[in-house]
């Protein structure tokens, strides 16, 4: 590839020449076909826009809130684990592009930093992501370690009560580095000549009995707004809402867990009307341009969070590279907004995009 990258995709494939085929695989994998990794992307390829001319955009705003709290962009940092094997700042230098980006980082319970080195690494505001183990006096100890070193909200993810088989972690014999969050808490030693070391680790380590009733026993150890990511049918929105969450994070863990699940744009909006304006609702999986920004957003979103382009952009060229990956998406999404008529955020409507049940609806 010649020159610097123009857009968010070509990245990746910086990040592929850049890393060891072990922890390019881990990062781009998803589970068994790797159906619903190629279908989160092609989803948002799907929806088209409906721009509206002669609106004056000569200001555009795309900063908006969540939970409170201002961020430049409605673009967040997904949680995902051991960035130390992109780069070896690894979540130092994710957390200081974050913070130079005035949004907000999901911090991952499976980081290759600690709570307090990301905390005392810059000041900006961040959440973090937990993961509840067998020993539920391990996540009770990560909740009160990210309270006391002011992160603002909890998401817990709900969609791995056990690890997803991802083949290509088999095939590598996927190994588990050290573990700041889990030193003394959680032993990853894990005895596994057959494939993942990684699956044999979070198969024995995370707790299968997970379950609704849960939630109020994390409400009751923390006073952090706990938000849930893995929501993906308007049946389980509605369970979180009457368990008091807030907020809903619409995601298949980049198709990491169970294939064939639907792509999350395309599930977006039946979780946001079954909330019904209750609590936000935000969504990961497939954004990769600007124009992905804006049609989640038209579709219900607060705001997006990303994963891989994170992890791809620390790889290929560390902090500035998270910082470059970010300035892309802005710069996209202004232009998307420019074009279709919307000045600010909030003017972004239902009525700007046609998906494709739409399109067939219309044909019929």
């Amino acid at each position: 590839m010649e020159g610097e990258p123009v857009n968010v995709n070509e990245f990746q494939e910086l990040a592929r020449q850049a890393l060891p085929k072990m922890y390019y695989d881990y990062y781009s994998g998803g589970a068994e076909d790797q159906y619903t990794l190629k279908e989160n992307v092609e989803a948002f390829r799907r929806i088209t826009f409906r721009p509206r001319i002669l609106v004056d955009v000569s200001r555009i705003n795309f900063s908006t809130t969540v939970l409170g709290y201002k961020i430049s962009a409605p673009i967040m940092v997904a949680p995902s684990a051991m960035h130390k094997l992109a780069h070896p700042e690894g979540e130092i230098a994710t957390a200081r592009a974050a913070a130079a980006s005035n949004t907000i980082m999901v911090l991952s319970s499976m980081s290759s930093c600690s709570i307090e080195e990301v905390a005392s690494s810059c000041n900006a505001i961040r959440f973090f992501q937990l993961y509840v183990y067998k020993n539920r006096d391990v996540a009770a100890q990560l909740v009160q370690r990210a309270e006391r070193n002011g992160y603002k909200a909890i998401v817990l993810t709900v969609d791995a009560p056990m690890l997803g088989r991802r083949e290509a972690d088999i095939k590598n014999k996927m190994i588990v580095p050290p573990i700041k969050n889990l030193e003394g808490l959680v032993s990853t030693e894990v005895d596994n000549d057959e494939g993942s070391i990684l699956e044999g680790f979070a198969n024995g380590a995370l707790d299968t009995s997970l379950c609704w009733r849960d939630i109020g026993w994390l409400r009751s150890i923390t006073n952090l707004p706990i938000l849930i990511k893995g929501v993906l049918t308007r049946e389980d929105a509605i369970k979180a809402t009457e368990v008091g969450v807030a907020g809903i994070v619409v995601s298949n863990h980049g198709a990491r867990q169970l294939d064939y699940t639907p792509a999350t744009i395309t599930v977006l909006e039946e979780v946001v009307h079954a909330v019904g304006g209750k609590v936000p609702v935000f969504l990961d999986g497939g954004v990769r341009r600007g124009t992905d920004v804006f049609k989640a957003l038209a579709l219900g979103a607060q705001a997006v969070l990303i994963g891989r382009p994170v992890v791809y952009g620390l790889a290929a060229k560390g902090e500035y590279g998270v910082r470059k990956v970010f300035q892309m998406l802005k710069d996209e999404l202004e232009l998307t907004m420019a074009l279709s008529g919307c000045p600010n955020v909030k003017d972004i409507t239902r009525s700007h995009v046609k998906t494709e049940h739409e399109k067939i609806h219309s044909m019929l």
